[in-house]
């Protein structure tokens, strides 16, 4: 227990799931506190960190073995130890949402939509391009047509190359339109990325995390772990909300819409507690060459900037 209710109440929310899902938070564990310190890390430190969730030994290692069989991770050996980082399929998923995550402001939209053509391609292979390409906000207009406002090129060619179909999909961009907000497009907006189910889904991250910030505020001093698990949580799911979430410009929005509201909630936690959460992760992970390397300076430009907050 922490002295934290609101903390308290996160974990246990997390390990009422049936089942578990650890092997998807120590995939925010790696993306979000791992990677910026160089990207691997003992087992022993992994098993330690994640301990106070629930979660115990034998399911942290059925899950690093799960991950590292689908490409998520890989496994060094040293001496009797083993030291697990992400893979580079592993490490450009992640990035993805990264983008997502820790930006400051999307960039203004300038009315202009990628589009994905899927006629060449079987149903099995359709399926598996709409799965791919919905982490990077595409919606399906129809079954063989994906379309996203705002797209990098170079992540689309690079996801449809490493499922083999790059040469038999045709990719193309429409001309910008500055005026490209009628209302018939929003409402198709509203059908092909299901805005409402969304929302309420913003509007549950806030009642969940609100709390957390109310009491870490009131504060003196914080805890290290606390504010590790705090973090680690709070990444986790607000990770898995962007994940939903096609990132849809403001002009294709409702004027209400709950995920600007989440999205300064949780930059507001982040950096209040991003501190302290480090100093738990510097005295309790450990990689081959000994203690943690320091993280990197784009971990500081998170959330647009973290120093001097």
């Amino acid at each position: 227990m922490s002295s934290l209710t609101p903390l308290d109440a996160l974990i246990a929310r997390f390990q009422e799931q049936t089942p578990i899902r650890a092997s998807s938070l120590i995939v925010t564990l790696y993306g979000d506190a791992i990677e910026p310190h160089g990207g691997t890390v003992w087992l022993g430190s992994l098993i330690r960190l994640l301990e106070p969730m629930g979660i115990n030994e034998r399911l942290i290692r059925t899950s690093i073995f799960r991950l590292t069989k689908e490409d998520w991770l890989t496994a060094e050996k040293v001496g009797r130890r083993s030291y697990y980082s992400l893979t580079a399929v592993g490490r450009r998923r992640f990035d993805q949402a990264l983008k997502r995550v820790y930006s400051s402001n999307l960039p203004a939209w300038d009315g202009s939509w990628c589009m994905v053509l899927l006629t060449q391609l079987s149903a099995a292979q359709r399926k598996s391009v709409r799965e791919e390409l919905e982490w990077q906000g595409f919606g399906a207009l129809s079954p063989t047509l994906l379309a996203c406002p705002r797209s990098d090129r170079a992540d689309v060619n690079a996801a449809l190359g490493d499922l083999g179909v790059l040469e038999d999909t045709i990719v193309f961009a429409t001309r910008p339109e500055p005026e490209a907000t009628s209302a018939a497009l929003r409402t198709q907006v509203k059908e092909t990325w299901n805005i409402e189910a969304l929302s309420a889904h913003y509007s549950e991250f806030i009642q969940l995390f609100r709390p957390l910030w109310q009491a870490l505020r009131e504060r003196a001093e914080l805890d290290p772990e606390e504010c590790f698990l705090a973090r680690m949580l709070l990444i986790h799911e607000y990770r898995k909300l962007l994940l939903r979430d096609p990132q849809l410009p403001d002009e294709l929005l409702p004027a209400d819409w709950e995920g600007r509201a989440a999205r300064q909630l949780c930059r507001n936690i982040y950096r209040l507690i991003y501190a302290q959460a480090e100093k738990w992760l510097g005295v309790t992970m450990e990689t081959a060459d000994g203690p943690l390397p320091d993280a990197g300076e784009s971990f500081y430009r998170r959330f647009g900037g973290l120093r001097d907050t």
